[in-house]
């Protein structure tokens, strides 16, 4: 089965299907394995800022590496026994993928409002701010923020690695009996990446210092994808001409943001659905102010919502439309050799 078909495939799986709450994930045996390893480097390092900073950086390339061998191996039994490899490949690709997720869960959250109770209940499981007082505008907020951010998190960034991996296999194996890593090996390592960061890259306490390697790596391998997207965005939205402002658009009101992803991404998809994001958020740990993103657009509201998600749909799309065909052309690399 060919890379591009995997690919096309898995995507499929997971619109369709998306993350099922019953079914183990590997993300759940990425976070075991992140809180065990963190236990253990905080017993050897205490509060000592350089030992917290070996350790962090050594948890980082266990869980990364693993999680890329891991992916690999689970290729490597695809070409070896395709009955039985190839549909678990599948699944771990999909698994790597959160489009129809990230879908459903902030429509959730539309169809739940004006029953305030309910709409913040399914907020909060897909947002890291305080949204126990929420009204309803602030919610609408929450819930285009979280779309366009992790949109590149959850969706485009996995999805980039995947189609790099697709093309790494075209290049054929350096030995006969070893391909080179694929798409889910790739995919699996920026998911651990990601992982760390929502797990321990903040900046307080020993996290200060052990969340730092991880943090760094997920900014490095989501910086590429991230502006992937803003530039093919105009595209997208059916605004060729606007490619170049909206680019630079996007650079510069995401440029106050801590992240040096997050802000560009909610920017990027705030210009093109004309909506008004960022203001000020309430946190565990306090009141955090986002900068204004596309200020001359409208607040949110529930068809601004819908055009965020809509819009990351024709993206996902057109990224397929342009790299599975470039993908099916230079084919014959996953052919059992």
């Amino acid at each position: 089965m060919s890379p591009a078909l995997l690919v096309l495939l898995a995507c499929g799986l997971d619109r369709l299907v998306g993350d099922p709450l019953w079914s183990p994930h590997p993300v759940q045996a990425m976070g075991w394995a992140i809180t065990g390893l963190r236990r253990a480097v905080e017993a050897w390092a205490g509060d000592v800022p350089r030992r917290l900073r070996r350790g962090g950086l050594l948890l980082t390339l266990l869980v990364v590496g693993a999680s890329g061998l891991a992916g690999w191996g689970l290729e490597i039994l695809a070409r070896r026994l395709p009955a039985v490899g190839v549909p678990l490949l599948v699944l771990g690709l999909a698994s790597a993928l959160a489009g129809g997720s990230l879908g459903r869960a902030v429509r959730a959250v539309l169809v739940a409002l004006p029953d305030l109770p309910l709409a913040r209940a399914r907020l909060a499981r897909i947002v890291g701010r305080q949204v126990s007082h929420l009204p309803e505008a602030e919610i609408l907020r929450a819930a285009a923020e979280t779309a366009a951010e992790n949109a590149v998190d959850g969706l485009f960034a996995p999805l980039f690695w995947m189609l790099a991996g697709a093309a790494l296999l075209q290049l054929g194996p350096p030995l006969p009996s070893l391909p080179l890593p694929g798409p889910l090996a790739l995919a699996w390592g920026f998911k651990a990446a990601s992982t760390l960061d929502s797990m321990l890259g903040y900046r307080h306490g020993r996290l200060r210092w052990l969340g730092t390697a991880g943090a760094r790596l997920d900014d490095l391998l989501t910086w590429l994808p991230t502006r992937l997207v803003a530039l093919s965005l105009p595209l997208a939205a059916g605004r060729p001409r606007q490619t170049v402002p909206w680019l630079r658009a996007a650079l510069r009101d995401g440029a106050p943001d801590p992240s040096p992803n997050a802000g560009v991404s909610e920017a990027a998809f705030a210009h093109a659905a004309g909506v008004r994001l960022g203001g000020a958020n309430v946190y565990a740990d306090g009141v955090r102010l986002k900068p204004t993103l596309a200020a001359d657009g409208r607040p949110p509201d529930r068809a601004g919502v819908e055009r965020i998600l809509a819009l990351g749909d024709r993206l996902q799309l057109l990224w397929l439309l342009v790299a599975l065909p470039a993908l099916a052309l230079f084919d014959g690399a996953w052919a059992p050799r």
